[in-house]
Formats: structure tokens, sequence, C-alpha cells
């Protein structure tokens, strides 16, 4: 089952509260594969989902691109994974990856295209488009139940 919404957040606050909210709604995990250019707002994404995961802010979310994976434990365990320096197509085993996709966590992937097309099966695509300094248009599509659950939460706010 798919299903597509689309946001333009107008600010860098906006696209943390669009994650925040995406956060909020989580009761389990949950696969977000983001795609989009750089400065499109990726981590700020991130950010707002740790902050509606309950991620303490002793613990900022950076982007983890030298680290590849970062690791933050709120009221769900998180994991912030940043595959922008790994060719293309990532070997998901080599980094440990699959182990974390397979782990009932949240797990948001920046830079998600660069993975084996059939890597990801129930997950949340976030695709980021830039308008323009600050208007981005952010297309969500759910794959699998739980994504459309959490879309339809989304859609009446």
């Amino acid at each position: 089952m798919s299903y597509r919404l689309e946001i333009i957040t107008r600010s860098d606050a906006e696209t943390r509260s669009l994650g925040h909210q995406i956060g909020f709604f989580l009761s389990h995990g949950l696969i977000l594969a983001l795609t989009g250019s750089l400065g499109s707002g990726k981590t700020c994404l991130v950010q707002g989902l740790a902050k509606g995961l309950d991620v303490s802010d002793e613990h900022p979310v950076t982007s983890p691109t030298y680290t590849l994976i970062s690791e933050y434990q709120g009221r769900l365990k998180l994991y912030h994974v940043d595959l922008y320096r790994l060719d293309s197509p990532v070997d998901c085993d080599d980094i440990g990856l699959y182990d974390i996709l397979d782990s009932g966590d949240v797990v948001a992937i920046e830079w998600a295209d660069r993975m084996q097309p059939d890597d990801l099966v129930d997950h949340l695509s976030v695709a980021f488009d830039i308008l323009d300094d600050s208007l981005r248009k952010i297309t969500l599509t759910a794959s699998g139940q739980s994504a459309v659950d959490l879309l339809k939460k989304l859609e009446k706010i």
C-alpha cells in the first residue's frame, strides 16, 4: 500500500516542527528514507524527529557525515544514518546497516538514494525540494501500513 502527502515548509523551524510531529506520532520503529540536495533540510527534519522522540537536549543531533551512523536514546531509539560520503550504491552489509534496519527502531537515512533499491520495503520516503532560500517542498510517500497510518495522522493537523 502506498500513500503520499506534500508539505511546504517556510523555514528550518517549520521543517523541524514537521519532524517533531512525525516523532511524536511514532509508537514503534519506522525507517525514513531521506533524499534531497545539500542544504535542503534533511538534518533539520531529523533534529525535529529526535525532539518528537524525546531525545535529550544534552545530545544534539548533527549530521553524522563522518561517523556514518549516530545513535540517540529517547522514548524510542533513533539511528541517524548519513550515506553522503559513500559511493553509490552502498553495500549496507559492509557498514552494518542491515542490522539497524532489522532492529525495529526508528532509522532516519540521509542520502537514502545511495542504497540498493530493494534494501527498503516498509518505510517512509521523504524527498526534499528547494523552492527558494527558505521554502521547501517535502514529499512524504508511505510504503507499508504503518507509514500510511502515520501520514493519515499528519494530514489531520
